[in-house]
């Protein structure tokens, strides 16, 4: 549709992948697959095939405007919106949309995390597209939720009911929203067949998206909507480097999505990931006869299975007698964790900054 925006949030840090993962080069910038693009390439090709390059927005922090034009050469410049501060996705979210609104009061909006794996991209655009056509026609709030396969803790989940008749049989009603649950009520989840994980993708109409925010995220909104006339001016810049610091760190999930009578869910299977661990990326990595993920050829193992072990391309190493463990070695910062405590991870990197400062963050 010639009206559909794309809006990819490509501001966070990504601490649990550290450390590769920093604050100066975060992991959506990174080739984390080897594929040869990165997270951040990957996705707005992707989006390339839902509307033109003139029509997606990269929101991110101010820090990483230079790494998104460098590596997004065939992005329009004015089209890479920077947030003077990191406020959660709702702040993100609205300033888009306003940002939106100015150029085309009645676009509809898909927004998209810059760091996530979709390996079938021909399913992926045709229910991202059957998405942006619904919302067009209806006041509705859909998002995308991925038929899960195994009890996840690490992600959230959608409750979905059948919709009425009205509506396309592929289209359901969202029912609930459950926050990372536990091993227990996970497998609970997958058992009864009407629940989904949260992919963090979501599509709107411009309309339907400002009048929900004002009604269910009104602090949020009337922070923005007070700057209105500035937005697609040059007085936008300013304006929002002012109000932006001053918005509740609050996720679209809680501010919005739990909260609205019209949210929309399409169960999808398009080989998602939101890729957000080492777990998850050695789960979808190729394994060699020891169960092991090694990134290099100069890395020797013996007696060693269920590793992920990433060393730098002109270091050797050889591992000996190690089981399921995580080891990263990047820069001047080296990581050795059990695969099963990586979620301990973003505690270490939290104890690094108290200890050392931001040198190795």
């Amino acid at each position: 549709m010639s009206n559909t925006y794309c809006v990819i949030m490509a501001g966070g840090i990504g601490s649990r992948f550290w450390p590769v993962s920093t604050s100066k080069f975060p992991k959506q910038f990174h080739d984390i697959l080897g594929t040869g693009e990165t997270l951040l390439q990957q996705t707005f090709r992707r989006l390339n095939k839902i509307t033109d390059p003139q029509k997606i927005l990269v929101v991110t922090h101010k820090n990483y405007q230079k790494l998104v034009k460098k590596q997004l050469p065939g992005l329009p410049v004015e089209n890479i919106i920077a947030e003077p501060a990191r406020r959660n996705t709702a702040p993100c979210i609205a300033y888009s949309a306003f940002h939106i609104q100015s150029q085309d009061p009645d676009a509809v909006m898909v927004v998209a995390p810059s760091d996530h794996l979709v390996s079938n991209e021909e399913e992926f655009t045709r229910i991202a597209k059957k998405a942006v056509e619904n919302a067009a026609q209806n006041p509705y709030l859909f998002t995308l939720g991925i038929k899960p396969h195994r009890p996840d803790t690490g992600y959230g989940y959608i409750q979905f009911v059948d919709a009425d008749e009205s509506h396309d049989a592929e289209i359901k009603k969202v029912k609930t929203f459950t926050e990372k649950p536990n091993e227990e009520m996970a497998q609970q989840f997958i058992d009864s067949g009407d629940f989904l994980w949260n992919s963090g993708i979501f599509i709107w109409s411009i309309p339907t998206v400002m009048k929900e925010m004002d009604l269910h995220m009104h602090d949020i909104f009337a922070t923005f909507e007070a700057g209105r006339k500035h937005f697609g001016s040059p007085q936008e810049k300013a304006f929002v480097e002012k109000i932006y610091p001053t918005c509740q760190n609050e996720s679209i999930d809680y501010g919005l999505m739990e909260k609205s009578t019209d949210v929309y869910v399409i169960p999808s299977e398009f080989g998602w990931s939101d890729l957000g661990t080492w777990g998850s990326l050695y789960t979808l990595s190729n394994h060699d006869e020891d169960d092991n993920v090694v990134y290099n050829d100069t890395t020797m193992t013996y007696n060693s299975n269920g590793n992920l072990i990433r060393i730098p391309k002109n270091k050797l190493a050889v591992v000996e007698g190690l089981e399921n463990f995580i080891v990263v070695d990047e820069g001047n910062s080296l990581l050795i964790c059990k695969r099963e405590h990586e979620q301990l991870i973003k505690s270490f990197v939290n104890d690094i900054k108290l200890k050392h400062g931001d040198q190795h963050l």
